[in-house]
């Protein structure tokens, strides 16, 4: 790999002078056209031009693409970009196209040839950043590809979700410093705009950085008027479309639930408003279409769930709405923070009161795995290893141990902690390809030693009629071709156009320390280790929505305690265009529900779960599935056995989970 001449400390000064500050305003106005560089940006630059890594702290809309964006021109080899949204990565190319810069991404919405165009731009340095999502690392020809690339810099977007004090965690964001070493990666810079004091200490630690290396700009923004609207429910809908009218130019309502938004747009449509809902159980193309909509002004307001919003890059949306409380604070942050980009006035208004809590703590347990879910995942490890090696398949293990996708891929970042498992690689269980050109005239091209080789791996495909699907146990057993040196061939034939490739169901390999999971008793205190790692976790949650309401209800500046949070200290104490501000300090209502039912009509709201399960051969549901059943909580066993049409599901979605919990116990009693 050709080594950046800014990738060490030697280099610093060199650089550093290279790159003075006139040139750097020379190439951001031949490059961007923009005439000077916003707060903290020519530092970032400049931090990453020298040679080091660095993690910038910006308010959201306030530039902090641009720093790779820049440094991507200046630097010689490829930046490769992690980010954690596709509409995002669209928006950020457009960008780049519109300014000439050759940027492409790899995702799923791009053909197969559209795919090995891009592989071939960036192996022939035609491409100058390439985006792709933390998920993509997984694939064993992505990874093949990269090592066969230089790499100057990597960027993380949304770098807060390597934190597991942040809001946002995601466990494959832990990897990311681990794939610096694998690709030689000299330099990363890490981009957000939510991180706490201790988000953004846990940042630095995992890829060293020193406290210099951290830039963060003030998070106050006096353009944004915060207010706090206390009104119960049956009012809400009446007060939204008051607050709607009252207001020009685009906005965006928030919404917890896909159906909620439905309903809420059609409301506002009902009272003449021009409005559009938004969530991701709409088709995609449904999305993009009411998404451009939005952006030319079509569309007023986009009631949306918070699927809408990271890859909107629209200066002018003058209010943003909260019809349901955000999930957290650092959501709130970010959401608001898509209001008045441009730097006029924005009003942000939350309506708000403790009704819709319980659908925010609801997430929040339907992602804490029951231990005895945990203890039949490490059974599940301890039966299927061989010789010290596991191979699995996400989803199908997600729906056998009924733990959701995240939570499960946070169990194996655990495991890894504890040294349990170690990732060794992914692959696709699944080869299929087509001859485009003749076999033999493929062969012909090759010498007669690679000509061995490829008939091999030709002779081991099963074909069916065109399309044929490649046996790697049968072909290393016959022959000893390793799996490594079979998929870059066939990546060469399809890069060559002289097959079509396909692969599927990826399935991830790691080497297990059998040694941890011999016996019953540490499988046993495993699972305890693991069912207390997520009590803890679930409990961090549950304040953090506390904190949440205090918030809300706060009888202190609005702007202020909100920076203050994001450990900004040097704002003023009463910004002056807050609600709190305007001497209006919100108290939340909660609409009082009727006490849960008796425990002879809960165990018959229970009985179609209990005989579907028998039906299926399955253990009795336990009392904490029972409790999510009647919550209406989404779950793998609860789509597997199709019980979202069964009466009682959901039944009691209006109560806390807590208290529906407690009610099944005394049932179970």
């Amino acid at each position: 790999m050709t080594p950046s001449p800014y990738s060490d400390a030697a280099t610093s000064e060199a650089a550093s002078k290279f790159f003075d500050q006139q040139t750097l305003y020379q190439l951001l106005q031949q490059q961007f056209g923009f005439t000077e560089f916003r707060e903290g940006q020519q530092a970032v630059i400049e931090t990453i031009l020298a040679g080091h890594s660095a993690l910038a702290i910006f308010p959201t809309g306030s530039g902090k693409s641009l720093c790779y964006q820049f440094c991507a021109q200046q630097l010689p080899n490829l930046t490769l970009v992690i980010s954690p949204l596709l509409a995002l990565m669209k928006d950020q190319l457009a960008f780049l196209a519109s300014k000439g810069i050759a940027a492409a991404s790899i995702d799923s919405s791009l053909t197969y040839d559209q795919t090995q165009q891009v592989m071939r731009d960036v192996r022939d340095q035609r491409t100058r950043i390439l985006m792709v999502s933390v998920e993509r690392f997984k694939n064993e020809r992505f990874r093949q590809f990269l090592k066969s690339v230089p790499i100057s810099l990597l960027v993380v977007d949304e770098a807060h979700c390597i934190s597991e004090w942040g809001h946002n965690f995601r466990p494959d964001y832990l990897k990311i410093p681990q794939y610096c070493q694998e690709f030689s990666i000299p330099q990363s810079l890490l981009l957000t705009a939510t991180a706490t004091e201790q988000v953004k200490l846990d940042m630095a630690k995992r890829f060293g950085l020193l406290a210099e290396q951290v830039i963060q700009t003030g998070f106050y923004r006096p353009n944004l008027d915060l207010s706090v609207v206390a009104v119960n429910q049956q009012q809400k809908l009446t007060q939204l479309a008051l607050t709607v009218k009252h207001y020009t130019g685009a906005g965006i309502v928030y919404v917890t639930l896909q159906q909620t938004a439905e309903d809420v747009a059609a409301h506002l449509i009902r009272q003449g408003i021009n409005a559009a809902a938004y969530h991701a159980g709409m088709e995609q193309t449904v999305r993009q279409h009411i998404q451009q909509q939005f952006m030319q002004n079509h569309i007023q307001v986009i009631v949306a769930t918070i699927a809408f919003g990271m890859g909107i890059d629209k200066s002018d949306i003058r209010f943003v709405i909260h019809f349901d409380l955000p999930k957290s604070i650092e959501n709130y942050s970010q959401e608001i923070g898509r209001a008045g980009r441009d730097g006029l006035l924005a009003h942000c208004v939350t309506l708000a009161n403790l009704d819709g809590l319980n659908t925010v703590e609801n997430f929040v347990y339907g992602d804490t795995p029951e231990a005895d879910n945990i203890g039949q995942l490490l059974g599940i490890i301890a039966s299927e290893t061989e010789n010290g090696r596991w191979e699995v398949q996400e989803t199908p293990l997600s729906t056998a141990c009924n733990i959701r996708s995240l939570p499960l891929k946070t169990l194996f970042v655990q495991l890894e902690l504890l040294g349990v498992i170690r990732p060794s690689y992914a692959y696709f269980a699944e080869f299929k390809y087509r001859f485009v050109e003749d076999q033999q005239a493929i062969l012909s091209r090759f010498n007669d030693q690679r000509q061995q080789f490829l008939s091999q791996v030709f002779a081991h495909t099963q074909f069916k009629k065109v399309w044929g699907q490649l046996d790697f146990d049968s072909l290393y057993q016959q022959h000893g071709c390793e799996r490594q040196r079979v998929v870059a061939a066939l990546d060469y034939l399809a890069e060559q156009n002289l097959i079509i490739l396909e692969t599927k169901k990826i399935t991830q390999v790691y080497d297990v320390q059998q040694q941890a999971l011999a016996t019953p008793q540490q499988l046993q205190q495993l699972t305890q280790q693991l069912s207390q790692y997520f009590s803890e976790n679930e409990h961090k949650e549950i304040v953090r929505i506390g904190k949440l309401v205090d918030f809300f209800e706060l009888d202190r500046c609005l702007s202020a305690n909100l920076a203050h949070y994001f450990d900004d200290h040097s704002v003023p104490q009463e910004c002056g265009h807050c609600s709190v501000c305007r001497g209006q300090i919100a108290v939340l209502s909660k609409q009082a529900v009727a006490p849960l039912p008796d425990s002879a009509t809960v165990t018959t709201l229970l009985e179609p779960l209990m005989l579907v399960a028998r039906a299926k051969s399955l253990p009795t549901p336990t009392i904490a599935t029972q409790a999510k059943f009647l919550a209406g909580m989404i779950m793998p066993m609860f789509s597997r056995l199709k019980v979202k049409q069964l009466d009682g599901f959901g039944r009691f979605s209006a109560y806390r989970y807590q208290d529906i919990l407690d009610t099944v116990k005394k049932v179970n009693s």
